[in-house]
């Protein structure tokens, strides 16, 4: 499939701008809050709101029991603090990308693809070490459940990402 004409001249930068807005969104769901006493932004509400979706989407689906909630929602917490840094270091990939786009060199492309390894590398290494912790506050099935839930919100978020960012262009 030849995705070449999704990003002529300023239109696709704009694209990419827009979908690097909209994965911030997504990513920043556990973005730290702001002091209290400053005024609640637009964008504040939202990233708290697609922060509490998460947290619902999950709470929803692990049936926890009280003992098993106390134990695994810090745990989570924390998780999802690490999380959150490796989606920004995603996010700034995604914008590396669409500023050398269109006159991707062979040094930048292996920049940007030793990143993304990096990021999936560092990804996989959080997962696992939080296994433990994890393991630590709930029975091994719902540890695999959780997993499940994580896995299943990280391949939407690529699909929408494989979606919107059209393959590197080849010169001849």
């Amino acid at each position: 499939m030849d995705y070449r004409g999704r990003m002529k001249g300023g239109a696709g930068y704009l694209l990419l701008f827009i979908l690097a807005a909209a994965i911030l969104l997504i990513v920043a769901d556990n973005a730290p809050a702001t002091a209290q006493d400053k005024p609640a932004n637009d964008m504040q509400i939202l990233l708290e709101k697609i922060k509490a979706d998460k947290k619902f989407l999950v709470s929803e689906n692990m049936q926890l029991t009280e003992k098993e909630a106390r134990n695994f929602w810090p745990v989570y917490e924390q998780y999802q603090n690490e999380l959150f840094l490796l989606r920004s270091r995603t996010l700034k990939l995604i914008t590396d990308y669409g500023a050398a786009y269109q006159d991707m060199t062979n040094g930048m492309a292996k920049k940007l693809l030793e990143e993304s390894m990096t990021i999936e590398m560092l990804r996989l290494k959080l997962a696992r070490s939080y296994l433990p912790k994890f393991q630590k506050a709930l029975p091994d099935v719902k540890v695999v459940r959780y997993y499940q839930i994580e896995n299943k919100i990280n391949a939407a978020l690529y699909y929408d990402l494989a979606a919107n960012i059209p393959l590197v262009l080849v010169k001849q």
